[in-house]
């Protein structure tokens, strides 16, 4: 069976696998400023689980039924406060350098993240959807190699209704990865356009943030502008995560 190949760039690329059939299909998600750096950050230093949401509405929701969660979102790069909970102020933001052991060790963690939520959740019906970025590509991309799937689909988060750059350096990054793994991929277009993306930037991923409106909004907040290069080390995380049937973001284990 030939494996096919793909990348979708926006949030009308992958909202639209809501009509598909993923039952042959891995997908890989990447928000890495910041959604997935997080949860891959927080899943090494120990935490039970992440359970990405759209709105603070929900993650509240989900606070009144677990009251031992951990509630993390930002809005305007600060941490949601009681102001704009109406009674509660959550306990962490969305910065990946917030979630250490110390925090979340043996914690399920309710997260607001608008674009990662959604591509998760286009993904849903997927054989199996892991979750990635610069932290843990060659981890990820081993599970892919291990799962020989009919379909991989790398699946990009996009920033509003937009392609975000950084997103598609990982996507172009994990694919040259894999596919020596895949010698008779069927290879879209869209693949090729993220690995010469990449392959032009790879030298310098931090230089090549000028052109990513995510990282530069970040770089210009004193208190967030490490996230920015905090994120897009390679390799420094030895794990697979994936998201489980009930929409928990969990470590795989075997």
């Amino acid at each position: 069976m030939q494996t096919q190949l793909n990348l979708l760039f926006t949030p009308a690329d992958f909202e639209a696998l809501g009509r598909q059939s993923l039952d042959d299909a891995v997908c890989v998600v990447f928000d890495v400023l910041r959604a997935t750096s997080s949860m891959l950050v927080a899943l090494a230093n120990g935490a039970e689980a992440f359970i990405p949401v759209e709105s603070i509405e929900e993650a509240l929701e989900y606070k009144r039924r677990i009251p031992n969660v951990l509630l993390a979102g930002e809005r305007n790069g600060r941490r949601i406060l009681a102001e704009q909970t109406g009674g509660a102020d959550f306990d962490l933001g969305n910065s990946p350098r917030e979630f250490t052991r110390e925090k979340v060790e043996g914690k399920t963690i309710v997260s607001t993240t608008t674009n990662g939520t959604r591509a998760l959740r286009a993904c849903a019906g997927a054989k199996l959807t892991l979750v990635s970025g610069f932290l843990n590509l060659k981890a990820t991309a081993a599970r892919m190699a291990k799962e020989r799937p009919g379909r991989l689909l790398l699946v990009c988060s996009g920033t509003f209704e937009e392609t975000a750059y950084e997103d598609v350096l990982a996507a172009g990054a994990l694919a040259r990865l894999v596919l020596p793994s895949f010698p008779d991929a069927s290879v879209s277009d869209a693949v090729h356009i993220a690995m010469q993306v990449y392959d032009k930037a790879a030298g310098d991923l931090l230089g090549a943030m000028q052109w990513a409106r995510n990282a530069r909004k970040l770089l210009n907040i004193p208190e967030l502008r490490e996230d920015v290069p905090f994120s897009l080390r390679r390799d420094v995380l030895d794990l697979v995560a994936f998201m489980d049937r009930q929409g928990r973001v969990r470590l795989m284990q075997d």
